[in-house]
């Protein structure tokens, strides 16, 4: 009889353990709280960062075209420019940009010409570098001048030239980057063509 009553409290005291170990409504709805909260602001990180990268990635490749043509016009002792039309940027010499994108086909040709023409008078010297980027199709981009405070939408026919020359200077410029409500302002530095200063604003 002794066993048997200590056999029921033994299992009493260990059904009571098991009782104690489980989870109460409560707690687990606290934990699928949280779970939910953490899935929501993992979601809105990532869109963050989506655009951040966007942004980020553009702004090194104008960076990039700028560090590069200021190199180029002081190798080359010649002016070099970056182009700024719709959704793209364009390294050439300052001489292709000063003219209109239709002209410049009929002057690379009489200047070809020219030089079968006269063998002899060609000039033998370095050839001009060509370089370009496209944004993305959801961005647009914006220029703004020395000294001005006005941001320039780059688009359709109008363009914007950046001029780099030989002795290694460029005009102080900002560019403006956007993609849908994000955007990254950078300003570029009249000595190297790096960025300076920057500012970003992503949603």
């Amino acid at each position: 009889m002794a066993s048997k009553a200590r056999m029921m409290t033994s299992a009493a005291r260990t059904s009571n353990r098991h009782a104690g170990s489980g989870f109460t409504l409560l707690e687990m709805v606290i934990v699928l709280l949280v779970i939910a909260l953490l899935g929501g602001s993992a979601v809105g990180l990532m869109l963050i960062s989506d655009d951040e990268r966007a942004l980020n990635r553009a702004s090194v490749e104008v960076e990039v075209l700028a560090k590069r043509a200021r190199t180029v016009a002081a190798l080359q002792q010649r002016p070099y420019a970056l182009e700024f039309t719709n959704n793209t940027v364009s390294l050439m010499p300052l001489a292709e940009a000063s003219l209109e994108p239709g002209d410049r086909e009929k002057a690379l040709a009489a200047q070809q010409e020219a030089a079968e023409a006269n063998p002899d008078m060609v000039v033998k010297g370095f050839a001009p570098v060509h370089a370009g980027w496209e944004l993305d199709p959801d961005m647009r981009i914006f220029v703004r001048r020395w000294a001005t405070e006005e941001w320039i939408s780059v688009s359709g026919e109008l363009r914007q030239v950046w001029r780099f020359d030989p002795e290694g200077f460029c005009e102080p410029v900002g560019v403006r980057i956007e993609r849908g409500k994000s955007w990254k302002e950078n300003e570029f530095h009249p000595l190297t063509g790096g960025i300076r200063d920057s500012t970003m604003e992503a949603y």
